[in-house]
């Protein structure tokens, strides 16, 4: 995966099973908005959430080896599902045969690092697909850091479809973000900040606003996954000296790329958007 035996230099990588990693490019980009980035959805085959551990690694491994060819010595895997369910076996048996100086990253490590800080009841939960429930990845990374805090989780297996469908500010959503929020509360009722453990729920944020009594913290990943890169790139000049910083964006999908735009339009915010379709294999 080397160019002439030398490292290759190139854009961020960011993955997604859908859309939801689009808030967390945002967030990226507002921070280091110098950097290039390839955004890859794995559209036409999601959601990843209900899907066996088997095939979410097989899936994940297609896309950040399609980053890679594509000249990424650095992919982020801005999916929480992806993240619980592949990336450590990616970065310990993968990585050391396909490119061992090339780098993948989750979105959990830094969610879960910010967690000490946050909570003051030592109280926390973690809303999420099944799939990242049934993993306990949260869980596990939390205890490592802060042995202290008790973490409840909570799958919501209707909130991803409510925003794919455009269907998250309607009165239809009130019913599923209340009955979640209602049962994780009714789990633990100590909790004091609640982490969204899913790239699609910023956008259900105001509902979940209004069903969460107002003492309790709501955290969004996108800005604490965003601080975590530049700091990452901070600590590794190595790293930073590959990502080239050219301003610019590009999106793939495996879906067709009209379905792209109306929906990503949804996530992110942009005048125009270029984007390409591929096929993962």
């Amino acid at each position: 995966m080397k160019e002439n035996g030398l490292q290759t230099n190139g854009p961020i990588g960011v993955f997604d099973s859908g859309y939801g990693g689009l808030t967390i490019l945002d967030k990226i980009r507002a921070q280091m908005p110098e950097y290039d980035y390839i955004y890859l959805g794995d559209n036409a085959r999601t959601p990843y959430g209900p899907r066996s551990f088997e095939v979410v690694y097989e899936f994940t491994l297609q896309a950040v080896k399609k980053l890679f060819e594509l000249g990424c010595p650095l992919v982020i895997l801005a999916c929480n599902t992806a993240s619980a369910k592949a990336l450590r076996t990616i970065q310990q048996n993968d990585l050391p045969t396909i490119d061992p100086t090339r780098r993948v990253l989750g979105v959990i490590r830094p969610t879960a690092e910010c967690i000490g800080t946050l909570t003051e009841s030592r109280h926390v939960g973690i809303l999420a697909t099944s799939g990242t429930i049934k993993s306990e990845s949260y869980l596990m990374e939390v205890y490592k850091l802060f042995p202290d805090v008790k973490v409840t989780g909570e799958a919501c297996p209707m909130w991803v479809p409510l925003v794919e469908n455009n269907e998250y500010a309607s009165e239809g959503a009130d019913y599923f973000v209340k009955k979640h929020i209602h049962q994780i509360l009714e789990k633990d009722p100590d909790i004091d900040t609640l982490i969204l453990g899913c790239t699609h729920y910023p956008l259900l944020i105001e509902k979940i606003r209004q069903f969460t009594p107002s003492h309790i913290r709501i955290v969004p990943q996108g800005e604490y996954v965003a601080h975590s890169l530049r700091d990452y790139l901070n600590r590794h000049p190595e790293m930073d000296i590959r990502c080239t910083k050219n301003g610019t964006c590009r999106f793939l999908t495996t879906e067709s790329t009209s379905k792209f735009e109306e929906s990503a339009s949804i996530f992110l915010r942009m005048d125009e958007m270029k984007v390409e379709s591929i096929t993962l294999e």
